[in-house]
């Protein structure tokens, strides 16, 4: 269960306890099990200070605890204070990260289920996406991202597996599996029934609790050699006048882009 000790002090020698924080991580480097801090400083009362400091559980907060760097930071802090720092000690029985719920209904909702109607409360309008297989700006906006995904609903039956991902700031990178079955055309291709994956990497921006901005990276040539097309990617791979050994179409169709 993770840990979290909270620190509320009054000091009026900030820059120096900044430094001290930045001493002992140095000292501590390889040893200290601290997972992140936080610091906060009251708006009312700027020589009130609040330190958030998360471990991956209270046994490894003592841990840390015991570490002679720690204990000699603390006689130092001590001293930088006004008066003596209160601790609080906690357990965390709840921890959610709302953009990760946003960047979850994507994968979900809109790329495996189509169910375009929620489409409006989760991405905004001016959408802008950067896929490594599309030309830039064909797959901005609400529209764009509606035609990638429905290229591929109709091309594949397909299932992401969602499984590692890191949220910081207003951003959520997801690392995914993908696995799915070719049911429709594909690239001038016609369906075959063949079971295919491959993997990727996404990072959504979140603004004002909408999808702002896309990137993705996977594995197209992976992709296109189970399909038997070949094992490289084609000379012109972001217009589609490649010669079918890559992403573009043979045809000379727009080149599709993951975009979900």
């Amino acid at each position: 269960m993770t840990f979290v000790q909270v620190i509320d002090y009054e000091t009026k020698r900030f820059e120096e306890m900044n430094a001290l924080i930045d001493r002992w991580a140095e000292q501590a480097s390889g040893r200290r099990t601290v997972t992140h801090t936080m610091i906060g400083r009251d708006r009312d009362a700027k020589t009130h200070y609040v330190d958030l400091v998360e471990f991956p559980s209270y046994e490894e907060a003592m841990r840390n605890s015991q570490l002679p760097e720690t204990d000699r930071m603390f006689q130092e802090m001590v001293a930088l204070c006004e008066g003596m720092p209160k601790f609080m000690n906690l357990d965390v029985v709840r921890d959610e990260y709302l953009n990760k719920l946003l960047v979850n209904r994507i994968f979900e909702e809109l790329a495996e289920k189509g169910n375009f109607d929620v489409m409006e409360e989760c991405v905004a309008a001016d959408y802008m996406e950067h896929d490594m297989m599309r030309q830039p700006g064909t797959g901005d906006g609400r529209e764009g991202l509606r035609r990638s995904m429905t290229m591929w609903r109709d091309a594949f039956d397909f299932t992401f597996d969602l499984h590692r991902q890191i949220a910081e700031g207003d951003c959520v990178t997801t690392l995914w599996n993908w696995t799915g079955r070719h049911k429709g055309d594909f690239m001038g291709m016609a369906p075959t029934g063949q079971e295919v994956a491959m993997s990727g990497c996404t990072t959504f921006r979140i603004e004002n609790g909408q999808i702002a901005e896309g990137w993705w990276y996977y594995d197209a040539p992976g992709l296109m050699r189970q399909m038997g097309t070949g094992t490289g990617m084609g000379a012109d791979m972001g217009t589609g006048t490649g010669t079918g050994t890559g992403m573009g179409s043979a045809s000379g169709g727009t080149t599709p882009d993951m975009g979900m």
